[in-house]
């Protein structure tokens, strides 16, 4: 297939979980791609839109069992959007049948193998493709995105968390040390098969929750990104929060100033460079002074809202980002990718407004 094809014939494994089926959705909607299969641990054997009524009318696709041999043949992209650990062990072979693959878990994202198995607790077992995988976010990585045929698709929380911070790093605004990041998320990022009591309405409904806080898996993830923009071994606190929403994230991330940068402005300054480092991008928003992300104003779509605060006394610059935690987060950013990886417009089927309210 040519790289800048509109003929793009797409498989997706773990099509009924959440992230799978944005992916689903968005590849039905896509101009230059077809939804040629789609696999299912849960819903083997059964129509796509018996586990995806909202797909009623737009697909006759049957859930296969999750063969990747099968996925692969006749497909030119195929998605994981299975459980950790499932394509370290299948993505060779999608890779060999000459499919690229974009991968939503986290098993190609962290480079250090040690620290891959410490915050996963699980052995990496394709370090080869470890090594090759590009990781996902287009504004960040999108040159080494083009081409490649492993894409590690970034996580649901370091997307808002990275896109804030990374160009203010990069700039020299804020200090690398003692960054403190708080995010909070819908209940959708646990996934569609959780059955946990903690994810049943009434205990969720009305309260806010601290979690996996000091080990969540996307810590060492952020600080890898981050680290890119300075070149150091970055250090970061990262406290993820479940929220009784749906879907969404917003991120208050807290960094000092930079020791030569003056106490006054600081916020404009940063502002300002967002600007610069994201001009022309369409999926990224920078906020007039004063005014927050709101997670509402980001639902369904692939867009990146960032607002940025000063705390003058205590030298701190306050980035707030919110995201769709499976569209930006999951689904929409792997489309974004594949549309790179193919030299297609990034924004091709992904470019719909928010929904509201």
């Amino acid at each position: 297939m040519a790289a800048s094809s509109c003929n793009v014939r797409v498989a997706v494994m773990g099509a009924t979980g959440y992230a799978g089926a944005g992916v689903a959705t968005y590849i039905l909607g896509h101009p230059c791609a077809e939804l040629i299969w789609v696999g299912s641990n849960t819903y083997q054997g059964a129509r796509l839109d018996k586990a995806c009524p909202w797909l009623r009318g737009r697909t006759n696709l049957v859930c296969q069992a999750q063969d990747v041999d099968l996925a692969a043949r006749g497909a030119d992209v195929v998605f994981m959007a299975q459980s950790n650990g499932f394509a370290m062990a299948n993505a060779a072979t999608a890779l060999n049948l000459g499919a690229k693959v974009i991968d939503l878990s986290g098993d190609f994202r962290i480079k250090d193998t040690a620290v891959y198995e410490r915050y996963y607790g699980r052995q990496q077992a394709a370090p080869e493709l470890m090594a090759e995988a590009v990781y996902g976010l287009p504004e960040i990585t999108g040159d080494a995105v083009r081409g490649a045929r492993l894409v590690a698709n970034t996580g649901c929380y370091p997307t808002g968390a990275v896109l804030g911070l990374y160009p203010l790093l990069a700039a020299g605004l804020i200090s690398d040390q003692d960054i403190i990041i708080d995010a909070t998320s819908g209940v959708s990022g646990a996934g569609r098969a959780k059955h946990a009591l903690a994810y049943h309405y009434p205990e969720i409904n009305e309260t806010l929750t601290a979690y996996r806080v000091g080990n969540h898996q996307h810590t060492p993830e952020i600080e890898q990104a981050l680290s890119m923009a300075t070149g150091t071994n970055l250090v970061v606190t990262f406290s993820p929060h479940l929220a009784p929403i749906s879907r969404g994230i917003l991120s208050t991330c807290y960094a000092r100033k930079a020791e030569r940068e003056p106490v006054e402005g600081m916020a404009a300054r940063c502002r300002e460079a967002l600007q610069a480092a994201y001009a022309g991008r369409p999926f990224v928003r920078i906020m007039p002074e004063g005014e927050s992300p709101t997670t509402k104003a980001t639902l369904g779509s692939n867009y990146c809202d960032i607002g940025v605060f000063e705390d003058p006394r205590a030298q701190r610059v306050i980035v707030v980002t919110a995201v769709d935690n499976l569209g930006r987060g999951a689904a929409s950013q792997a489309i974004q990718n594949m549309n790179l990886m193919l030299g297609l417009d990034e924004t091709l089927g992904i470019n719909q407004p928010p929904l509201f309210p």
